[in-house]
């Protein structure tokens, strides 16, 4: 019998922690109203010093979903969010869940055209969005549909203290804005919803397979769709990872919400794993070490979830003795590969082990770790979670499994696979196999005691900042420049894990390339994580029989070349 048919691996499994989870039966509505209850007058979220109890977001939250339900926004609905992570991100979630709507979220930093294409597709009609890209929002095309726009002032959420510290540097940048941005016409003050009536209790529910948030993703073929997850894989995903972490003491917990909290990865520990464990949710607008090392010294945190540059930077401030991490029980990596000497780095500083993690938005996110003990095998993405299941089959004939030790591609089935792609059922069905089978493209190799190692991306997506970027996006802005005939997009393997985004292009005959135009198309097209941080010219770009153009080996040249590759700096 083949070792994924027995879960072998779960031998390997922390103390404590059960093959099995009790899959989620309710709502994440539920799960709020649960802990509000269970936890009351203990904090959820910490901003700035500034903290809520349970019960004081749970009240915050009623009162919103009755400020949306004033607005119109009913059951089914699509409810855009564009906002940095802040207490008001958190009760606006679970609001637009209250009513049995659907969360889209979207990164504050995209660009006009990137934020009009995700529109298009899922068509929400109403939108809370950070008062610094609302009037993005307001300009984005009648024929979207539009209808309301909700203007969050995060400094709200700040303590007095902290607002008038900002206050001049604020009213300065407000002065310098245009018309546009500083009249933000027709939208409405989130503190308005605020201050709603709580929602009426007879208001309908939602249920555990309804829909709970759209997660848009480059997925595993490079083409953005909308990742449709329910509130069953959420709150099934948050109790896989209490269960992966026994030692994470229930309603006592502080979790560092420095993960963006509209990437899928933060929407799981920062909003739905710390509501389940009735954690302390201390967030961070941005991520910034000197920010973490001052909240450290009133809320030491507990539990950092983070991804691998994340860790380095504290790591280094922890060894400077300007932030303690001792009482830390857990750290976990996503995203992008942990490196030994950034474990190393670590573990040298804090009271933990930091580990692997791996997933996809697809996963809810996450699918496979490394254990809290001492079997976890450092470069590995590990061992799949409490009721999942995974198979390394030929990606060619994905009904074959191939040998333990053989390259083949990852496929997962628990109870955290995503429902499809919004409105895309060919590419639903590309990716869900028959019997609930999860193509993730990546392919991996197993070994025999079931730890899994990532061998490369099947569709050559580039992690950056934890981030997918898709090359073929960014070959189509850099390609549109005049000048050029020929554009290939890789990523570039860096200190920390990251990757660089690089373009090597090919000039039409007797053209120059002209780096300043594809520079601004980038800044107008792309948001700032997407944009190539370094050019190469070519003659030619390296093809395949069809015409197709070879990535890989465009990403191999560059890596064998010393000079080129000593020339792309670690960061842009």
């Amino acid at each position: 019998m083949r070792l994924n048919e027995t879960r072998a691996w779960n031998r390997f499994y922390a103390e404590g922690t059960p093959v099995d989870i009790e899959v989620a039966t309710g709502s994440l509505v539920d799960l709020l109203d649960e802990r509000a209850a269970q936890y009351a007058d203990r904090p959820a979220v910490t901003f700035f010093g500034n903290s809520q109890t349970y019960r004081e977001l749970a009240d915050n939250v009623s009162r919103v979903a009755g400020g949306l339900a004033a607005l119109g926004v009913k059951a089914g609905d699509r409810v855009a969010l564009v906002l940095p992570n802040a207490p008001q991100h958190l009760a606006a979630f679970y609001a637009v869940l209250r009513l049995g709507a659907i969360v889209v979220e979207h990164n504050p930093l995209y660009t006009r055209a990137e934020l009009e294409a995700q529109f298009r597709d899922h068509g929400a009609q109403h939108v809370i969005a950070w008062d610094k890209v609302a009037p993005v929002i307001q300009s984005l095309p009648a024929d979207l549909g539009i209808r309301t726009v909700v203007s969050v002032d995060i400094t709200r959420a700040m303590p007095w203290t902290t607002r008038l510290a900002l206050r001049l540097p604020v009213a300065k940048a407000r002065e310098s804005r245009s018309k546009l941005t500083a009249a933000a016409p027709g939208t409405i003050p989130f503190s308005q919803l605020q201050k709603s009536a709580p929602l009426p209790a007879s208001t309908p529910r939602p249920s555990v397979n309804d829909i709970a948030c759209l997660q848009y993703t480059s997925g595993t073929t490079g083409t953005a769709k909308g990742a449709i997850i329910t509130h069953g894989n959420l709150w099934s995903n948050a109790r896989q990872g209490a269960a992966w972490m026994p030692g994470f003491t229930r309603g006592e917990g502080r979790i560092y919400g420095l993960l963006p909290m509209f990437h899928s990865f933060g929407v799981l520990l920062s909003v739905i794993y710390a509501v389940e464990t009735g954690s302390n949710a201390v967030l961070f607008p941005t991520f910034d070490p000197e920010l973490v090392s001052q909240a450290a010294k009133k809320y030491p945190p507990t539990f950092i979830p983070a991804v691998p540059p994340m860790f380095d930077r504290l790591a280094r401030v922890a060894r400077e003795g300007r932030l303690d991490l001792s009482g830390v029980v857990y750290a976990i990596s996503g995203a992008m590969t942990l490196t030994p000497a950034i474990v190393k780095r670590w573990e040298d500083q804090a009271g933990s082990m930091l580990n692997e993690g791996y997933g996809l938005t697809e996963t809810s996110p996450v699918a496979l770790a490394n254990p809290f003990n001492e079997s976890r095998k450092i470069g590995a993405i590990g061992i799949p979670f409490p009721s999942t299941d995974i198979r390394v089959v030929d990606p060619a004939e994905p009904t074959r499994e191939v040998e333990l030790g053989e390259t083949g591609e990852l496929l997962i089935k628990g109870p955290q696979v995503f429902q499809g792609y919004w409105n895309k059922p060919d590419e639903t069905a590309q990716a869900l196999l028959e019997g609930g089978w999860l193509r993730t493209g990546d392919l991996v190799v197993q070994d025999d005691d079931g730890f899994v190692t990532v061998v490369d991306r099947k569709k050559e997506l580039i992690i950056t900042g934890g981030f997918n970027v898709a090359p073929s996006e960014v070959e189509k802005v850099i390609g549109a420049v005049p000048g050029i005939a020929g554009v290939a997009v890789v990523g570039i393997p860096r200190s920390g894990g990251t990757e660089v985004v690089t373009a090597v292009v090919v000039p039409e005959p007797g053209a120059a390339f002209d780096e300043d135009a594809a520079r601004a198309a980038a800044r107008e097209h792309l948001a700032e994580y997407k944009r190539p941080t370094a050019y190469r010219v070519w003659e030619e770009l390296p093809t395949s029989l069809i015409g197709k153009v070879l990535r890989r080996r465009v990403r191999d040249t560059l890596i064998a070349d010393r000079n080129a590759v000593r020339a792309i700096p670690d960061e842009g």
